[in-house]
């Protein structure tokens, strides 16, 4: 099994000005939330209702035997400093790239993952879409995922898996994938990636004890007519 290290960097050589999605379709910067920032999140998730797989119908069964992680909204406060801090332009860039754009869309929420805890294969892609006089839901363009807990090591699991673009094609199945990235969800790091593209979260080992991984996960999208 081959994995590129992809752009995995530290967020004192990132240059935003030179990066491209297009590119690079992968990006991973290290040490991008300061501990604060961090600290000030989880006051935020220590505030909210969370909600777990299990109280999510549709989506338990969409993503069956992976554990029973939780999700949470995310609050105004918390939310304005997360926007504020992925104000890249490289994000706007891409962004902008697609034509016929009648709208731009975000969508972030809290995710806990404990021990026994997991995420099955899939590329973002929305399913449910029926075209009997509704409207098209927005197109997920990049994923986002920031790791804001304190502390992890690489025996406790969790790892993001992204796998090969070529079969990251809407409407087709996982299928034989390659692995192009197993990203450790270090604490303070941030993963954007284009959409679709297949990955999955790792199982949460049990030796992790009590620590959870924490993280704010979503997209920016665009609406096309």
């Amino acid at each position: 099994m081959m994995m590129s290290v992809g752009m995995n960097i530290n967020l004192r050589d990132f240059n935003d000005q030179k990066f491209s999605f297009h590119d690079d379709p992968v990006l991973v910067i290290e040490n991008f939330w300061t501990a604060a920032e961090r600290k000030a999140i989880r006051n935020g998730m220590d505030r909210t209702k969370w909600m777990s797989l299990r109280e999510m119908p549709q989506v338990y069964r969409d993503f069956p035997n992976c554990g029973n992680w939780k999700k949470g909204e995310i609050d105004q406060a918390e939310a304005k400093l997360f926007l504020q801090r992925l104000s890249l332009s490289s994000i706007m860039r891409y962004m902008e790239s697609f034509p016929n754009i009648i709208g731009r869309h975000m969508n972030f929420n809290y995710y806990s993952y404990a021990a026994g805890d997991a995420l099955l294969t899939h590329d973002d892609t929305v399913q449910s879409y029926s075209s009997a006089g509704t409207q098209k839901p927005p197109l997920r363009r990049i994923a986002v995922v920031a790791y804001v807990h304190e502390e992890w090591q690489p025996d406790w699991g969790g790892e993001l898996i992204i796998y090969s673009s070529p079969a990251s094609q809407p409407g087709n199945q996982p299928g034989d994938l390659s692995v192009t990235h197993c990203i450790l969800p270090k604490p303070g790091s941030l993963v954007l990636f284009t959409v679709p593209r297949f990955h999955r979260v790792c199982r949460v080992d049990s030796v992790c004890g009590d620590h959870t991984r924490l993280s704010i996960a979503g997209w920016f999208m665009t609406q096309h007519e």
